[in-house]
């Protein structure tokens, strides 16, 4: 099957669940949190599919393609040191981490395959 649309992407799917559920997640931390922890793994969880959809709609570029890919394997990572903050402050549970963590483990390494094999999504 080809691909047509970023939405099509299993990391793309990945990476929104992800979001969705953080944004669930950090409705629960303390207000004081509101302009830093909870604010930043909001954006970096939602960074992570837009650099994706951009990173896709210039695939025929390759260095392009790989720069996007490479700002959203940053913001999945960025991400993992917001829910390690939000682990330590006891915001979410370590089943939560745990799961987490992983989930964006897996995006990384989707996203570095797919920046290391450029030509399998060029147009």
């Amino acid at each position: 099957m080809r691909i047509t649309k970023h939405t099509e992407l299993e990391v793309y799917k990945k990476a929104f669940e992800a979001a969705l559920e953080i944004f669930e997640l950090s409705k629960k931390f303390p207000k004081e949190e509101k302009y830093s922890l909870t604010d930043q793994i909001r954006r970096a969880s939602r960074s992570v599919c837009s650099n994706l959809a951009e990173a896709f709609r210039k695939r025929r570029y390759p260095k392009a393609f790989i720069s996007k890919l490479s700002d959203s394997e940053g913001e999945a990572a960025e991400n993992q040191v917001w829910l390690e903050f939000s682990y330590n402050h006891s915001y979410i549970s370590l089943e939560d981490f745990d799961r987490l963590t992983l989930v964006y483990d897996h995006i990384i390494g989707k996203l570095v395959v797919m920046s290391n094999q450029p030509e399998k999504w060029k147009i």
